[in-house]
């Protein structure tokens, strides 16, 4: 059996893919380009298996995505794919040329020539399953949905300030069924003035607001309106009926999408390959820890599957930026927050963090000490990130739920 290695890199296009094959000692072995197509694709496979001998776990491949198309065909068929951060592979550049110089051919070139002599400094991407893959696009549709909602509600708030101030003076979110429905009895003012206590009361009790009561939202809409030029309520008020439809499709597509993420919660599941039947699942593990809801699940197991499974605290840190950057020359030394991490990951641990230090006395504790100590809120926050991450891994390991009581957890991790 053939010890030949190969070392693909390639430059990854929307249309076109660069591509470029070394051996074992850095010698250009080929060089092509390959459409983004299905028989673009098929054709690189059919040349990695002739350069190869039909080798195909000799085969190791470099990319800056890391998923896709491309990728997703060299994982089915055995090649062993890595990627690595675009910042990471402009520093490998610099050692094919100090003038700075770019191309598509060079920085194919360069990925296939850095994984044969850094291949530490990428990341090892494996075979992801079908409930995997659909967790992700389930949870960044979620996402989203989400930016679109709070787009048509502000654009509501600013068509409300110009012409109905009175109205955000009962807060919360504009976009809410009872809030619509108000605004739908009482669009203007002028309507507001005839609307009767009775009707206000029913919408209140029917979507069970107990924050407001009939007489106080009465008081509130009857308020003096201001005065504006002619035909701007009515501008303002087509703007609003034809931002509705879309708020209530958008609410209607996030419920779906959470609807979605529970069943693949339990898909995963039940396909989880523990070897005994009363380890406890990696979902259930996860969903025992305090702060952890449907999104940041969700975000955790679309966005950090693999280092999740690997037990990966240290990867975990980095991905999440918890882990800070120290920056170190001669007597200064400066600690800054990390900036090159998976943004989605970093909302989800602040969030992580933020619901946890309400509801678990240890992450509270932590959070105090530092904010006594002069840190930020945001900081605190990633410090608690960073023990929560540390206990999860612990836990993960371990196959025990999440016990408050259990001080020694995140001590386990090395």
């Amino acid at each position: 059996m053939s010890t030949e290695q190969w070392y693909v890199g390639v430059d990854w296009a929307t249309r076109q893919h660069q591509i470029c094959v070394l051996d074992g000692d850095g010698k250009v072995v080929g060089e092509r380009q390959v459409a983004h197509s299905g028989a673009g694709i098929g054709d690189l496979c059919k040349w990695l298996d002739e350069l190869s001998g039909g080798h195909r776990a000799s085969v190791h491949a470099a990319i800056e995505m890391p998923h896709g198309a491309v990728v997703e065909a060299l994982l089915e068929r055995g090649v062993q794919v890595y990627s690595i951060n675009p910042k990471q592979l402009d520093r490998f550049r610099d050692r094919f040329t100090a003038a700075g110089a770019k191309d598509d051919r060079r920085d194919a070139r360069v990925l296939a020539d850095s994984l044969r002599t850094d291949r530490r400094s990428f990341r090892h991407l494996q075979v992801e399953s079908a409930e995997q893959i659909e967790l992700r696009e389930w949870s960044r549709m979620r996402d989203e949905l989400q930016q679109e909602r709070t787009r048509l509600t502000n654009r509501m708030r600013e068509q409300l300030r110009r012409y109905y101030p009175q109205m955000l003076e009962l807060g919360g979110d504009l976009g809410a069924t009872w809030f619509v429905e108000l605004w739908e009895k009482a669009p203007t003012p002028a309507e507001a003035a005839r609307i009767r206590k009775a009707s206000i009361a029913a919408i209140l009790k029917r979507n069970r607001i107990r924050r407001h009561d009939a007489a106080g939202v009465l008081r509130i809409l009857r308020q003096q309106p201001l005065e504006v030029g002619r035909g701007t309520i009515a501008a303002a008020k087509a703007y609003i009926e034809s931002i509705i439809p879309r708020l209530q499709l958008v609410d209607q597509q996030i419920e779906q999408a959470h609807t979605r993420l529970d069943e693949l919660f339990v898909e995963i599941e039940a396909n989880d390959d523990s070897d005994e039947r009363e380890e406890q699942r990696d979902v259930s593990i996860l969903r025992s820890m305090p702060g952890i809801g449907r999104i940041v699940l969700a975000t955790l197991l679309a966005e950090a599957s693999q280092a999740l499974a690997e037990r990966d605290y240290h990867g975990l840190r980095i991905l999440t930026g918890v882990a800070p950057v120290t920056r170190r020359s001669g007597k200064s030394c400066q600690v800054i927050m990390r900036r090159a991490c998976n943004k989605r990951l970093r909302d989800a641990m602040y969030h992580w963090a933020r619901v946890a230090i309400q509801h678990d006395a240890a992450s509270r504790k932590r959070y105090d000490a530092l904010r006594a100590r002069g840190k930020s809120h945001g900081r605190a926050l990633r410090t608690v990130s960073d023990r929560l991450l540390s206990v999860a891994c612990a836990m993960l390991r371990n196959r025990t739920l999440y016990d408050a009581e259990h001080r020694a957890a995140g001590s386990t991790v090395a």
